[in-house]
């Protein structure tokens, strides 16, 4: 039994969360250095399926072939950008000081480095950095002082000249130096810094460093120098392919492989590519995962099988209806490969937005909280695939890592009366006998019942046989579930507080023309899964505000010469321009899937509705089994009805996201909470919704890191006025912060105690719970096709690949 199920166990973290919430101070706390039994054991099952091997029995030679989700949008993974497939290769060509095991713990690289440690603490933090003598550039130039120092000065924000997307953590040094000898660096920082460990991965050579052109132009498309098993052979962007070969000049354990060829290939066509042979490793949608497990022999429906691999849910009658051959063939082709399963670095959340609205007020947001059961909604996402169910307790530390805690009980368990009892103290109270649909209707309205515009509601008659526009089951009478979509309706004005996509609304800070996106307070730690899709649209689209403006000026300084190198850089910039929208527009539509590290969101990549400023209209899918439609009165104040505006995409790789969606607005409606779903193109759910705060609730997810301290701050720090007249919101969505939480993180990255830090970052994840604006749901499941005979390669988790590894079995 876990201490969940345990009631003085329970009692005891109720306490524990409680001090942790109330510390105004570092609190002596030495429970707060690990995780509980049962977490670990659970988690440590599911952090990582790679089929290990030990190098001696792999074959030396051969090809991978490995899907990306779009050729890199960059190869200097310090540019706005920057995606996953930048991660993937500069992992294998570049060095990384410190790399990310499958606990999420940072481990020097003793490839690059025989020693990295704080040297000095007093008057200044030192860090010393003893490079392996053998480590040297693929020109034959050996790696010394010279490189961190040209890294610093790139990276540290004081120079222009540097188009760089984040300076995090280079901005609390105070000066780079080296030491007894060319292979002995000294950073003194300015300020302390605990994550010193997230610096200098991946380092670049100083003649990419030490130039603004080398840096800004030079390295996007091309990597002439490397340091790592493997160098970039060729990048051939019409082909969609990168090849990266064995490194001749690499001193560590040579690679197994001869070559690794990473191929564009978009997520709805990895099943079709597997069953044909002519991809090794991609990371799959639950579909194309069954449809694997389907093909290597009958099984029941939804069986599991003993290999670990979730079995099919018809996927078997499915197969059948083909074509007898082309079943066969693709059964066939299929029986090659199995899929590596663990639990993604990242989680899933549902996001309430404070900014405006009854979520403004956070007894409505607590009580929104704990109607939800966190645990029927992991369930419904983990436990077919035979992961591990158990929902996410922290917002900084993923089930597993050293220092994970359940701190969800700052905010309080599952309790319906509890959650009616924080809307009354609210003013939301029940006034009679309405009755609450847990579903979604074909435009329906968001009621703005909170503001003074008016009534909201249906505008078709209402037909039903007691007047209130739903049968007797609670749905509104048109939208039955089964019912078929009828497209995009027009954007009705539903949310007059704020602004209409493309009518005149604010700017998202950082998407503006003419200004320069400030660096951003972002993860740097590009060892593990750093970053999410969401950070991605956003750096892409501060990179084409960057593009344009850098375009606008090379135009006017060509003035009308269209023979002159400035129009020429015009034209380039331009283009980087129309390149990083498109990108931006990759993430958004659900065509990009992976969070740096991890091989990809799979499921990504249908084709996803136009872009339109329109409220989609949507279908109600069938509840789970479980989720009833209930009588219950709304909850009204000033006789208006809560009503809150669930905002969802609606492409076909976010199925599962809606239905997590449905089984919500079910528990909601227990409470007497109306939810109006509203389904979203993929295309504007991130730009027009999300970060701009056009929603009330959502759901998207955050990856996990080895440096919370540091790379999770911008996702909860408090929205802070701008000269302009805007919030700055950095990555924090919700807009839900406070200046403990900010001053918790800021404690948490100058401790240079460890133990000190973790329960400084408890404390903050303590806060983050009790504010209520994020509630962690589950981690997402990574699903990884491999062909049978690869080892050491698959659904890494946190871990960092080791790619001199990878390779056939003997």
């Amino acid at each position: 039994m876990t201490d969940h199920d345990i009631p003085s166990a329970r009692a005891a973290r109720r306490r524990r969360i409680a001090a942790l919430v109330a510390a105004g101070v570092l609190l002596p706390l030495p429970a707060l250095a690990g995780c509980g039994t049962d977490d670990q054991e659970a988690s440590s099952s599911a952090s990582q399926d790679i089929a290990p091997a030990p190098r001696d029995e792999l074959k030396d030679g051969g090809t991978v072939r490995w899907a990306i989700d779009a050729m890199p949008g960059t190869l200097n993974a310090f540019q706005a950008d920057a995606d996953a497939t930048t991660t993937r290769i500069t992992g294998a060509v570049l060095p990384s000081m410190f790399t990310v095991d499958a606990s999420g713990a940072p481990q020097r690289n003793a490839d690059y480095l025989d020693a990295a440690d704080v040297s000095a603490r007093d008057p200044k933090q030192v860090v010393t950095y003893k490079i392996n003598p053998k480590a040297r550039w693929s020109n034959g130039t050996a790696i010394t002082a010279a490189d961190f120092v040209a890294q610093w000065t790139a990276l540290r924000g004081k120079d222009n000249a540097y188009w760089t997307a984040r300076n995090a953590g280079y901005d609390r040094i105070g000066k780079v130096e080296q030491g007894a000898n060319s292979r002995e660096v000294k950073v003194t920082f300015a300020r302390p810094y605990a994550d010193w460990r997230s610096l200098f991965t991946p380092l670049y050579p100083r003649s990419v460093m030490g130039n603004a052109n080398a840096f800004n132009d030079g390295a996007r498309e091309k990597l002439q120098v490397g340091a790592g098993p493997f160098r970039l052979q060729k990048r051939d962007a019409e082909a969609g392919r990168v090849v990266l070969v064995r490194n001749p000049a690499w001193w560590g354990e040579p690679a197994k492989l001869s070559k690794i060829v990473l191929e564009s290939l978009p997520g709805d066509k990895r099943a079709a590519a597997l069953a044909a042979g002519s991809i090794d490793v991609a990371a799959v949608d639950q579909v194309a995962a069954k449809r694997v497990a389907s093909a290597r022999g009958p099984a029941a429906p939804g069986a599991s099988r003993k290999d670990g691999n979730a079995g099919p849910q018809g996927a078997g009658e499915r197969a059948a209806g083909r074509p007898g051959a082309r079943a066969a063939a693709e059964n066939s082709g299929l029986r090659g490969y199995t899929v590596r399963k663990a639990l993604e670095p990242a989680y899933t959340q549902l996001a309430l937005n404070g900014s405006s609205g009854p979520l403004a007020d956070d007894r409505v947001r607590r009580a929104v909280a704990r109607a939800i059961d966190r645990q029927a909604l992991a369930d419904t996402v983990l436990k077919p695939l035979d992961l591990p169910s158990k929902p996410l307790g922290s917002h900084l530390l993923m089930a597993g890592q050293q220092g994970y805690q359940d701190h969800s009980d700052a905010l309080g368990e599952q309790d319906a009366e509890a959650a009616q009892e924080l809307l009354a103290d609210a003013g939301w109270k029940r006034e009679g006998g309405d009755r609450q649909q847990a579903g979604e209707k074909a435009g329906a309205p968001a009621p703005d019942a909170w503001r003074d515009s008016g009534d909201y509601g249906d505008e078709d008659a209402d037909t039903s046989p007691d007047g209130d526009g739903r049968d007797d089951y609670g749905y509104e009478d048109d939208r039955w579930p089964g019912g078929s979509d009828q497209g995009d309706g027009a954007y009705d004005g539903r949310n007059p507080g704020r602004p209409i996509p493309g009518h005149g609304g604010a700017p998202v800070r950082g998407d503006r023309e003419g200004v320069r996106p400030a660096a951003a307070e972002a993860p740097l730690s590009f060892t593990g899964a750093v970053g999410s899709e969401v950070q991605q649209a956003a750096l892409l689209r501060q990179s084409a505000a960057f593009y344009k403006d850098a375009a606008a000026s090379a135009k006017k300084a060509a003035d009308g010469d269209k023979e002159s190198s400035a129009y020429a850089r015009y034209k380039r910039y331009k283009k980087r321009a129309a390149r990083a929208l498109s990108a931006a527009e990759v993430i958004e539509t659900g065509q990009a899937h992976g969070l740096p590290g991890s091989g990809g969101h799979p499921g990504a990549g249908r084709p996803a509705a136009g872009r339109t400023h329109d409220a989609a209209a949507f279908r109600v899918g069938r509840l789970p089994a479980g989720d009833k439609v209930v009588r219950t009165a709304l909850v009204r104040k000033n006789g208006k009805p809560l009503t809150l505006r669930f905002v969802l995409p609606d492409g076909a790789a976010s199925e599962q996201l809606r239905t997590v969606g449905r089984r919500i607005a079910a528990m909601l409606a227990k409470i007497g909470v109306q939810t109006s779903v509203q389904r979203v193109s993929d295309a504007s759910y991130f730009q027009d919704h999300i970060a701009s705060g056009d929603y009330d609730l959502a759901l998207y997810s955050w990856p996990g890191t080895a440096y919370p301290a540091t790379d999770a701050r911008p996702i909860y720090a408090k929205p802070q006025p701008a000269p302009d007249g805007s919030l700055t919101v950095e990555q924090n969505y919700t807009r839900v912060g406070s200046d403990h939480i900010d001053q918790l993180f800021d404690q948490a990255a100058s401790e240079l105690d460890e133990d000190s830090a973790r329960t400084l970052v408890e404390q903050a994840d303590a806060r983050i719970w009790a504010a209520a604006g994020s509630i962690p749901l589950y981690q997402r499941p990574e699903l990884v096709a491999t062909k049978k005979s690869l080892a050491n390669v698959g659904a890494f988790g946190f871990a960092t690949p080791r790619f001199q590894d990878i390779g056939y079995t003997k």
